[in-house]
C-alpha cells in the first residue's frame, strides 16, 4: 500500500498513472470526494450550510463556488471536511479492501491530496513525495485548471507545509522533467522495494 503526498500540482495523479501502468490499483481520493459531494444527503447539507447559491444548473455542487468560500476561510474548510471527510474514509476503506482481496492486483495506490491532514497515511506501508518546483506547478495548474498564484497558496495554506510532508516520506520523485524521466523513476522504485508479487515483504 503506496501513498502519495506532494505539493498543489505537483503531479501526484501522473505518478500514479506511472504505477498504475506497472500493475497498481489507484485510489483517488479527490475521485471519492467528487463522489462525495454528489450524494443527496451530503447535497443537502452542504446547501444548508452554504446556501443553493453553490448549486450548478442541474443541482450538482459547484466545486469552484463551493472552493471559493472554504479555501478563504478555514473554519468554512473545517465543516466541509467534517461533512464528507468520514464518507471519504469509508469508502477508501471499501476500496482497499476490494483491492487486496483481488489476487490479480499488485499492490494499492492512494493519492489523497490531505492524506497526511486527514490521517489516511496510516492505512500505507510506504509513503512517496511527489516534487517539482513551484513554477512549474503554477504552469500545470493554471493550464489545468485555471488557477492564479493566490488561488494555489489558498489551497496549500489548507494542508501541511512541504517541509512536513518531505520529512513524512519514505522516497522521493522529482517530477521536473519529462513523463519518460518520471517513469524510469517510477519502475526504479517498484524494483528496489521489491514489488513483484502478492507475497512481497513489504505487505502489498
Amino acid at each position: 500500500m503506496i501513498g502519495l503526498i506532494g505539493g498543489v500540482g505537483s503531479g501526484k495523479s501522473l505518478v500514479a498513472a506511472e504505477f498504475a501502468k506497472r500493475g497498481a490499483r489507484v485510489l483517488s481520493g479527490d475521485q471519492v470526494g467528487h463522489e462525495a459531494l454528489r450524494r443527496p444527503d451530503v447535497k443537502e447539507k452542504v446547501v444548508q450550510c452554504w446556501g443553493v447559491g453553490v448549486l450548478d444548473a442541474e443541482g450538482e455542487v459547484n466545486r469552484r463556488k463551493l472552493g471559493a468560500i472554504v479555501f478563504a476561510d478555514s473554519e468554512e474548510r473545517k465543516k466541509l471536511e467534517g461533512l464528507v471527510f468520514p464518507w471519504i474514509e469509508r469508502r477508501i476503506g471499501e476500496e482497499i479492501a476490494r483491492a487486496t482481496a483481488d489476487p490479480s492486483v499488485k499492490f494499492v495506490v492512494l493519492d489523497a491530496a490531505v492524506m497526511l491532514e486527514a490521517g489516511w497515511a496510516e492505512s500505507c506501508d510506504r509513503i512517496v513525495f511527489v516534487d517539482a518546483p513551484r513554477e512549474r506547478r503554477l504552469q500545470r495548474l493554471a493550464e489545468q485548471r485555471g488557477w492564479n498564484a493566490q488561488e494555489v497558496d489558498r489551497r496549500e495554506k489548507s494542508q501541511w507545509p512541504l517541509t512536513e510532508k518531505l520529512k513524512r516520506a519514505d522516497w522521493t520523485l522529482d517530477n521536473s522533467g519529462s513523463t519518460e524521466k518520471l517513469g524510469h523513476q517510477v519502475q526504479e522504485l517498484i524494483k528496489q522495494w521489491g514489488i513483484t508479487d502478492r507475497t512481497s515483504d513489504h505487505g502489498v
